[in-house]
């Protein structure tokens, strides 16, 4: 049952792209019932396959001596997230009916939709290294399309060419770092890895350590690649909800994850993750305090968020930081959604000219008020318990200067979520032009299932715990049961400290808010807007790949036949490489 389920959540999805991919575009409504129906479908067999969770491998298909075996294992880690990508999925593709109605292309969008959502399934369940870049590469082919979704637009495209090269940077470090594994032990196995990590040579096993570092940082949008991910809101906000907040930025928290006790003895190893989550929280909590364009916000928002998981990580904090993951893709999906409602509703993704928007939108802005206070980290709400959860770790186990810094990105994250709040849905309609509509049925949909989300999923702590500590061998996770996780939050002098620095945020924003409203922060803007000079060298990275791709153009005659001797002599390489390696 268990390899019928992997291939269900792996196979569903594609195929349903392949069906997707052959419909005509004249048929919309068929486009979104079988969109809709491949999602759903994929999320319920995710949800069966908890039931499931091993940490036996499942899967087992040998493909040769030089790729190994493709190998799939349903432990909690990888069910749990697969969960995550195929549930959001779904409601995703749910709100889209309404969001993308009388939208061209269809059929590209959706297919490559479904494509991301079965290569993150077997991404997060792959045991074989080798096929985990294979499906952390097709991610960032969807991410690309469907940030380019808008090709007539030059700025989705060149947001879709930067997330493209930026994030093949983290490819390269994965990918190296799994040569070298199979060099020295022989196999691509991640239990492998996670096994016999203290018998590769301590030079090559930090380079593992850091190539794999340097591709979470690529794929999260960590610091100091984390400029793509502003730039990636030209997509369709589904896409921004699904991929750029909910599950694919969270592969890089995964593989720092899924790695930890391989590398936590590598010198400076945890010490360099916990920097990492630390500099990408406050500086894009910093961005997000004068951010005027809705989506960017909370793509900055989102970049502080993932680096709570990533600071996590490096103190040591697994259970925290997964714990939090799942808080933030329900929430954060939430969010974005109904930020799509308002932009689809008055053209328009400038805060500046929003205000009293609540008035019309009573719904959306309900359900945005609830994914705030997540976000700011007040409780009860799911974005409270794993926030305390990571500070409460990082106080007792993490150096005092980083608990410091995270305080203050809690109290930053109270002041630019209120601040957003405040600005579209309240205060005075600072624009008389917009016109506004409220939500369609399918958007209100997923809505009510994520504001449920919202309001539940720490409960599920007890779960997960259990989930990790019997199907993670390698993690030492202790088991906590919800009531205890209770118990400690609310004992803990972190909790109370935490708090204080986030109503000081709220504080300081509600005695400066005629200010902000007034938008008279937006000289900020611009140093937000420009990452503090990291887009600047984003920008050279980028210009320099293009030089390079222009002069590898030489060397395309246009001629077929040398083409054909090209590609004949390359395979011809490969095919001695193999027989060799056998």
């Amino acid at each position: 049952m268990t390899e019928t389920l992997i291939g269900l959540v792996i196979g569903i999805p594609w195929l349903g792209a392949l069906v997707l991919w052959r419909t005509q575009d004249e048929n919309p409504r068929l486009q979104h019932t079988l969109a809709v129906a491949f999602s759903i479908a994929a999320g319920c067999a995710s949800l069966a396959l908890i039931f499931f969770s091993s940490a036996e491998t499942a899967v087992d298909i040998p493909m040769g001596a030089f790729f190994g075996s493709l190998t799939f294992t349903p432990d909690g880690l990888a069910v749990a997230l697969t969960a995550i990508a195929c549930v959001i999925g779904s409601l995703a593709v749910v709100y889209s009916v309404d969001y993308m109605k009388g939208e061209a292309q269809l059929s590209r969008y959706y297919t490559f939709v479904l494509l991301f959502i079965g290569a993150m399934a077997g991404l997060v369940l792959s045991g074989s290294l080798l096929f985990m870049f294979f499906f952390w590469e097709i991610t960032a082919l969807c991410s690309y399309a469907l940030i380019s979704f808008y090709n007539d637009d030059p700025k989705a495209v060149a947001g879709g060419i930067k997330a493209l090269i930026i994030t093949q940077v983290g490819g390269v470090g994965l990918l190296a770092g799994a040569l070298i594994t199979y060099a020295t032990l022989g196999t691509y196995q991640v239990s492998a890895l996670l096994e016999n990590a203290g018998t590769i040579p301590a030079n090559l096993l930090a380079f593992v350590a850091f190539g794999f570092l340097i591709a979470a940082a690529a794929k999260s949008a960590q610091f100091p690649f984390h400029t793509w991910l502003p730039d990636a809101m030209e997509a369709p906000t589904p896409i921004s909800a699904l991929i750029h907040a909910a599950t694919m930025v969270n592969a890089g928290v995964y593989l720092l994850a899924r790695f930890y006790p391989a590398f936590v003895k590598v010198p400076g190893w945890a010490l360099s993750v916990t920097i990492v989550g630390l500099v990408s929280a406050l500086i894009t909590a910093f961005m997000a305090l004068t951010a005027t364009d809705l989506k960017r916000a909370l793509a900055y928002s989102t970049v502080s968020q993932l680096g709570y998981m990533v600071y996590a990580i490096g103190v040591g904090g697994f259970f925290a930081s997964q714990f939090h993951l799942l808080s933030h893709a329900v929430f954060k999906a939430l969010l974005f959604l109904a930020a799509g409602s308002v932009i689809h509703s008055v053209g328009t993704r400038d805060m500046r000219r929003m205000g009293a928007l609540g008035k019309q939108m009573p719904f959306v802005r309900n359900v945005f008020i609830l994914g705030a206070l997540a976000l700011a980290g007040l409780p009860i709400l799911n974005g409270f318990w794993s926030k305390e959860l990571i500070l409460e770790v990082g106080l007792a186990d993490g150096p005092i200067w980083a608990y410091v810094g995270m305080l203050l990105g809690a109290g930053m994250t109270a002041f630019y979520t209120l601040r957003m709040t405040w600005l579209v849905f309240f205060g005075e309609a600072r624009d008389s032009s917009l016109h506004v509509h409220g939500a369609g049925s399918a958007m209100k949909m997923s809505f009510g299932l994520l504001v449920a989300g919202t309001l539940s999923t720490w409960l599920l702590a007890g779960l997960f715990s259990r989930l990790f500590h019997a199907t993670l061998p390698f993690h030492s996770i202790h088991e906590l049961s919800t009531p205890e996780l209770v118990e400690e939050i609310f004992s803990a002098p972190s909790t109370y400290i935490a708090l204080t620095v986030i109503g000081l945020g709220l504080g300081i924003f509600w005695l400066v808010r005629k200010q902000s409203a007034a938008g008279k922060e937006a000289r900020f803007d611009i140093l937000s807007r420009e990452s503090f000079g990291f887009d600047w060298l984003n920008r050279q990275v980028t210009f320099n790949t293009f030089k390079f791709a222009t002069v590898l153009q030489e060397t395309q005659t246009g001629k077929l036949n040398w083409n054909v001797i090209g590609i004949l002599g390359a395979l011809l390489i490969v095919l001695v490489f193999l027989i060799w390696s056998a």
